[in-house]
This record gives C-alpha cells, sequence and structure tokens, in this order.
C-alpha cells in the first residue's frame, strides 16, 4: 500500500484536517502516559534548516507515544556530500517509519515523498509550512470555535505561511486577506485555487478592518537576510500595531509563527497583550503533530 504522505494542507480532505484539529485538542487536554500507539516506531527527522519548535515538538510527540526520533543534518549524513535524494529517500525509508522534512526547496520533499516508503511530512518548504497551520487552526478552535465563515488577515510576504494559510481557507472555509506590498504577492496558482475567498490588499488598515485574526511572520525569513534593508523599506507601512488591532473585530486574535522582531513586523504591546495567542500556538505544534503523526502511522 502506498503510503499517506503530508506535504501539504491539500494532502487532507476538509474532514480529515477536522478530525486532525479535533484529535489534537484531546490529545492536549487528555494526556495519558499509557497511551502509545507509536511504542517501537522512529521518526526520521532531516534538517537542511534550523529548527527550536519543529525539532522539539516532533521529538517530543514520539517520545509522549512511545516512539523514537532521530535527528539528521545534512553535515552529519550523506545529504550533504551528494548523494541522490531518490537514494537516500530509499535507504532512509527502509530503516525507519516516518520522515520529516524542514529544507529550503520544496521539490526535496516532493523527490523524497515520490521515492519513500513510509510516510513523509514536511516540516517546512520555502513554499509551504502546513505543520504551523495545524497548530494556528487549532488554537483559533480553543478560543474562538469554528473558522468557518470568519475572516482571516494575513500581513506580510506572499510567503510559505501565506500559502498555507491560503490552503487552510480552502479547506476550511474562511475569508482571507493577505495584506503586503507591490512585489511582495503570494504564488497566483495557489491563490487561485482558493477561489474567491482570497482578497490580495496593498493597505494594511483595508485588508485588517472586521478581521476575526491577524496573522504576520518575519520580513525577511531564512535565506532572505541579505534583502533586510531592502525588506525593511518595503513593509514598513506593514507593522501589525495597536491601531492595527483596534481596526480589527474587538474580539480578534493575534498570531506569529515565530521567531518575531519586536519593533519590525510586530509591536510588543500587540505580541505581548491580551489579544495574542503566539505562545499558545508555539506549544500546540506539539499537540498537532501528534495528532498528525497518529493519522499517518495508526491506520
Amino acid at each position: 500500500m502506498e503510503p499517506r504522505h503530508f506535504i501539504s494542507l491539500l494532502d487532507l480532505s476538509s474532514k480529515e484536517l477536522l478530525s486532525i484539529i479535533n484529535r489534537a485538542i484531546v490529545l492536549k487536554n487528555h494526556r495519558n502516559p499509557d497511551f502509545q500507539p507509536l511504542k517501537g516506531q522512529v521518526l526520521a527527522m532531516i534538517f537542511e534548516k534550523s529548527s527550536t519548535r519543529t525539532r522539539i515538538s516532533f521529538e517530543t510527540g514520539m517520545t509522549h507515544f512511545g516512539g523514537s526520533a532521530l535527528f539528521l543534518s545534512s553535515r552529519d549524513t550523506q545529504l550533504g556530500r551528494g548523494e541522490p535524494l531518490e537514494d537516500s529517500a530509499k535507504v532512509i525509508s527502509s530503516m525507519v517509519d516516518c520522515i520529516m522534512i524542514r529544507t529550503f526547496s520544496h521539490e526535496t520533499v516532493t523527490t523524497f515523498a515520490e521515492h519513500s516508503s513510509v510516510p513523509v511530512i514536511n516540516g517546512l518548504t520555502d513554499l509551504l509550512h502546513p505543520c504551523q497551520l495545524l497548530a494556528d487552526m487549532q488554537t483559533y478552535f480553543e478560543y474562538r470555535g469554528d473558522i468557518k465563515g470568519k475572516t482571516v488577515t494575513w500581513v506580510g510576504d506572499g510567503n510559505n505561511m501565506c500559502h498555507s494559510y491560503i490552503n487552510a481557507a480552502h479547506l476550511l472555509d474562511f475569508k482571507l486577506n493577505i495584506a503586503c506590498p507591490i512585489g511582495y504577492e503570494p504564488n497566483r496558482d495557489i491563490v487561485d485555487s482558493a477561489g474567491d475567498r482570497i482578497k490580495v490588499f496593498h493597505s494594511l488598515e483595508q485588508a485588517a478592518k472586521n478581521s476575526n485574526l491577524l496573522v504576520t511572520d518575519v520580513w525577511a525569513s531564512m535565506g532572505q537576510e541579505e534583502e533586510q534593508k531592502k525588506r525593511e523599506e518595503a513593509f514598513k507601512n506593514f507593522q501589525v500595531s495597536s491601531a492595527t488591532m483596534d481596526l480589527a473585530h474587538k474580539s480578534a486574535l493575534f498570531m506569529h509563527c515565530l521567531p518575531a522582531h519586536r519593533g519590525e513586523e510586530v509591536t510588543s504591546e500587540v505580541i505581548d497583550g491580551p489579544q495574542s495567542v503566539v505562545f499558545n500556538a508555539a506549544e500546540n505544534r506539539l499537540h498537532a503533530q501528534k495528532a498528525l503523526l497518529e493519522f499517518l502511522l495508526c491506520k
């Protein structure tokens, strides 16, 4: 039987995504140390990009479930010495039960999945960050209930987080306003796939009006540090501040995938304020990914 991969949120149906979100909430609130559905199973974690939350959450999740996790960096394996991805995928998947990859090129993950005999999870690529969306959606459901029909505002670059929010809007049927400078729009094909749920604005104020959730990210992601000064100028009018939150619905929440640069993409008053659920969402990486691992490996 072909393995079930998680490369994009769109690898799930709407029903499956809702099931994982609800299961994550249950696992968070009713942890049973004796429940070890992955006892004896091994997750290989391949990191070409550094990580805090991704590594800790997956490794802890496997431990909670009775399994184990292997940390593999390109410096420590043949992946960094030019071994073909196809060969690495065949070899690594013959020895473990699941593979998580956090890397730059999205093609790295899709190629790995094509040649893997076990499930492959996208821990982040330059195109998509679906694991963060599992945690973000879990957090919204915990605080505000179903997100269907609500309005979310994404502030910043049309990056991997933005693309995954577009996919989430498609599956969970919410409206997504994208506020970004001209020239930093998201991938057009990904936008079109979600239909009329998506609107792109070049004004933060217009995009934020009556929103139920505001989300942002750093202005320069990993690999874009040389563009920092240019991006600071381009995004100077796209900082989420208290004034921005005042434009949103009175019960609006704020999220950020972290790490954050206070004083750039968000003010300290917002990220450390009463509407912020940033650190709750960070913790939920653990619970959402446990639900994902159970979904992929306990069929």
